[in-house]
């Protein structure tokens, strides 16, 4: 048997930060384009590019059953039109794989939602330990005015499905309201085609 040596990693609590991380993402407003609902909010702000989250990975670990990831995220505040910045949103490619969150600093949303469109949010700051349940689609946003970050653990198998959202979209959207943010129907989703309990 060939043992994995155990790992420890420092998380900066307050940026979010992994100092040792094996590797950094950037997400820009470009890498999301045509996810927001405001596209011509989307086409002033692109010139821009503005850096809307990155992502730090914390070891390269194996993909394989038994094991777990886990890395930081960090989302920039801001909006596109009213919609608040968010990440891309995936549901898992092997779908029966769940996903613990940990909030680290500033305020935002889990929002997530089924193959078939049902929607929930889970408010999170500093503190709050959110469940994604097997089988259910997720993006985060940040609806605050500082950075938003979280801890993510997950199965090492569970891999990514991009694919699902960007064609079909998000069934909810998070905006900015009178009374702050609030969760509404997307009128461009539309409802996936993936069986539900595909693995």
């Amino acid at each position: 048997m060939t043992y994995v040596e155990p790992i420890a990693h420092q998380v900066r609590l307050a940026d979010g930060t992994i100092p040792s991380a094996h590797a950094v993402q950037e997400r820009r407003l470009s890498d999301l384009r045509g996810l927001f609902l405001d596209l011509e909010a989307e086409a002033a702000l692109v010139a821009h590019d503005p850096l809307i989250y990155r992502v730090y990975d914390a070891a390269d670990l194996p993909k394989e059953d038994g094991h777990l990831l886990f890395s930081t995220t960090v989302i920039e505040p801001g909006r596109v039109g009213d919609e608040y910045f968010m990440t891309k949103g995936h549901f898992h490619a092997r779908a029966d794989r769940a996903e613990l969150y940990y909030g680290l600093s500033g305020q935002g949303m889990l929002l997530l939602q089924t193959p078939d469109g049902r929607v929930e949010s889970l408010p999170m700051v500093a503190g709050t330990a959110a469940y994604v349940p097997p089988y259910w689609g997720h993006r985060t946003v940040n609806t605050g005015d500082a950075p938003f970050v979280f801890l993510a653990c997950y199965p090492a198998d569970a891999g990514y499905d991009y694919g699902t959202i960007a064609r079909d979209g998000f069934a909810g959207i998070v905006v900015a309201g009178a009374d702050g943010p609030r969760v509404v129907p997307n009128p461009r989703f539309r409802a996936a085609t993936r069986a539900s309990t595909s693995a």
